[in-house]
């Protein structure tokens, strides 16, 4: 038996998506419920379990801030922490089209309000993020994007070798933070995009010591809507401790971060991010601030046994 199977009953969860990104989400307002790594891992588990690339529970800010020092900083300036667990029952520090399948699944629950032309904090363990909604589309406020090898990674584009199965040589990345750990990579063509073999987890050298997700993106040029002129970007990625998605939020900003400055002081702030499940909407903004625009869709009730 797995431990899912031997695991105390599991509450009611709900199942969404943002781009194909999947979650299960639990509502624990009272921190009752612990995700033991195993547990999770089975839970998610695509084949023995219910699948998905992660676990998301929400729990009172003040509850949470007895063990989560991100939730105990957040004082009372929002109501619900969201607790992200990988694929593998790893802690993440937060994932961005997990954020607002989070909001969606509070709002749905009648955990929260959020009328359109309105906003949601949430705390995570990146800090205190907010959730903007115009009609049934969600932003949500990323924080701010960091890089690791600092002005000498910035001007030299790169600051890491990365390995990808498919690929011919090793390519040079450029490691961001978002605030999750990130090794953006580019490819000549489409060709070369989808020879990637992202069953195993790239090599990146040096080795980051608490691993990273790594994206490779494809530059397809620019476009111009409604007056905004748009890099575009196509992007897979495999993520530490869940292996490849088909969408990754964080991944998305750090891919687009990456495109800025490759493309040098002339290149678009905002960025279309086509990605295996679908399309996100990237802003960057001043003082390192990015937004990240997409769907967030609830998929249905789920009863483990």
């Amino acid at each position: 038996m797995t431990s899912l199977d031997t695991s105390p009953r599991w509450p009611r969860l709900v199942k969404g998506h943002g781009t194909g990104n999947d979650f299960l989400l639990l509502a624990d307002p009272t921190g009752e419920r612990e995700l033991a790594p195993a547990d999770v891992a089975a839970l998610t588990d695509r084949h023995r379990g219910i699948g998905a690339d992660g676990v998301i529970r929400a729990v009172r800010t003040s509850v949470a801030a007895a063990t989560e020092p991100a939730a105990a900083a957040a004082g009372a300036d929002a109501e619900w922490f969201m607790d992200y667990r990988n694929a593998d029952g790893s802690v993440s520090e937060m994932c961005g089209n997990g954020l607002r399948v989070f909001v969606a699944f509070l709002v749905d629950e009648g955990l929260a309000v959020l009328p359109d032309g309105g906003h949601l904090d949430v705390v995570t363990r990146a800090g205190t993020l907010r959730v903007h909604r115009t009609g049934v589309d969600l932003t949500a406020d990323m924080g701010r994007w960091g890089v690791p090898g600092g002005d000498v990674a910035l001007a030299a584009g790169s600051d890491v070798l990365v390995t990808v199965a498919g690929v011919a040589g090793q390519r040079p990345g450029l490691s961001i933070t978002m605030p999750n750990p990130h090794v953006v990579i580019a490819v000549a063509d489409d060709a070369e995009l989808a020879a990637a073999d992202l069953t195993g987890a790239p090599l990146v050298d040096p080795v980051p010591a608490g691993g990273t997700n790594v994206e490779i993106v494809r530059a397809e040029g620019e476009v111009v809507r409604e007056g905004r002129r748009y890099g575009v970007l196509r992007m897979r990625v495999h993520e530490r401790g869940v292996g490849e998605t088909l969408s990754c939020g964080t991944g998305a900003c750090a891919a687009a971060l990456a495109a800025q400055v490759w493309a040098g002081p002339e290149a678009p702030s905002d960025w279309i991010v086509h990605v295996p499940g679908g399309t996100l909407v990237v802003a960057l903004g001043p003082d390192r601030a990015v937004s990240l625009s997409g769907p967030a869709v609830l998929v249905g009730d789920v009863q483990p046994r």
